[in-house]
């Protein structure tokens, strides 16, 4: 059985290229018995399961067809697309799990995060995570009507990309500190994540003791994959 692992895709309908190359991937890739991962940040924005367009169907649809075919898909939500809900499960086939949750690869105990929460550093960034995130902003968005969520959405994007501007590749980076301050909560020595579109392989010494984090690459340029078969970890890209 191979387990694949994939993050920040940023699926939108002005990249269609990179909705083509993760359709063609989810049919020629898993094969039945294997496990999917998707770390968050599957679309650029969702903004809410009933806003479903042109664009993100055939996603949902391609999704659908691995459930159908045995495959086990399991979706974590990101810092775009946190409004992923129970009908898109329903729909796609994809099975929500949290954001920090432990599973087993060959005996050993891997996290898997987003990895927004581990940049502790970006202070406003963390202020506006728990402004959106609150239940009852949620429940407020969602009472909107499609188009007025649509122009919500894209203002708060851009607030971000102007936000990003000022501030320095290593405030929106993890916090080392926050990694093994997690990874001990957790009792595990290897951590998967996303969100900093760094992707790499980071070895460090956690309490005497070996330790690994893993890093997703996003799919703005290419796409960016983890596999763990055999015992083994690979970290490859996809090219366009």
């Amino acid at each position: 059985m191979t387990t694949l692992f994939i993050s920040d895709l940023h699926l939108c309908a002005s990249r269609p290229a990179i909705t083509r190359l993760f359709i063609t991937f989810l049919q020629q890739r898993p094969q039945p018995g294997d496990r999917l991962y998707i770390l968050g940040d599957l679309f650029e924005a969702w903004i809410g399961d009933d806003a479903v367009d042109e664009h993100s169907q055939p996603v949902i649809d391609a999704l659908q067809q691995l459930h159908l075919n045995g495959i086990a898909v399991y979706l974590m939500h990101g810092n775009r697309d946190f409004l992923l809900g129970d009908q898109f499960a329903s729909v796609s086939g994809a099975q929500l799990i949290d954001d920090h949750v432990v599973i087993e690869l060959d005996g050993t105990n891997v996290l898997l995060m987003h990895g927004d929460t581990l940049c502790t550093d970006d202070v406003d960034y963390q202020a506006f995570r728990r402004q959106v995130r609150d239940p009852a902003f949620c429940s407020e968005f969602l009472s909107h009507s499609i188009e007025k969520r649509m122009a919500i959405a894209s203002q708060f994007r851009e607030e971000s990309r102007n936000r990003s501007k000022e501030k320095s590749a290593e405030i929106m980076d993890v916090n080392q500190a926050a990694v093994e301050k997690t990874m001990r909560e957790y009792g595990v020595h290897h951590l998967i994540h996303g969100h900093t579109h760094r992707p790499a392989q980071h070895h460090f010494e956690l309490d005497g003791t070996h330790a690994e984090r893993t890093v997703l690459g996003d799919w703005y340029h290419q796409g960016s994959v983890l596999q763990h078969r055999n015992g083994k970890f690979t970290l490859e890209s996809l090219p366009l």
